[in-house]
């Protein structure tokens, strides 16, 4: 019985050190890009602000699959400056789609990113020609 109480203060010891060394903060964790045509790839920029005291570097942004790819700055993020991390998805297949991109902030900060949207079919050729313009431009 004294293990599991043990367990639960560090647990809750954890969790409380986790939100003092939040020291990035999402403006907003996911974006919606709503209906999208098949084979035009998108793209989303995330902003996050570095609300410590110190410069603040992004180890890494991960995302969970290879149609989603991340762009973002390796250079320090400045105390109180803003910082962008650019999201872009290749919406090759369609239906609806939900992506995570994972941030990992130095000091062991770890943030998730969202996109989801619904990638809708494309027409295979462009429309036919029409006739009736042919025969007014005749007349």
């Amino acid at each position: 019985m004294l293990t599991s109480a043990v367990y639960s203060v560090n647990a809750q010891t954890i969790a409380e050190n986790r939100t003092v060394t939040e020291t990035v903060v999402l403006k907003e964790k996911s974006f919606d890009f709503g209906k999208i045509p098949q084979g035009k790839p998108v793209t989303h920029v995330f902003e996050l602000v570095n609300k410590s005291n110190k410069p603040v570097m992004l180890e890494n942004v991960l995302p969970s699959c290879g149609c989603t790819t991340p762009e973002w700055s390796r250079e320090p993020i400045q105390p109180g400056a803003t910082s962008t991390i650019k999201v872009g998805y290749n919406a090759a297949t369609e239906g609806v789609f939900s992506k995570s991109i994972t941030i990992q902030v130095a000091g062991g900060q770890v943030q998730t990113l969202v996109i989801s949207g619904n990638v809708y079919r494309t027409a295979a050729t462009s429309a036919p020609l029409n006739s009736s313009l042919t025969l007014l431009k005749n007349n």
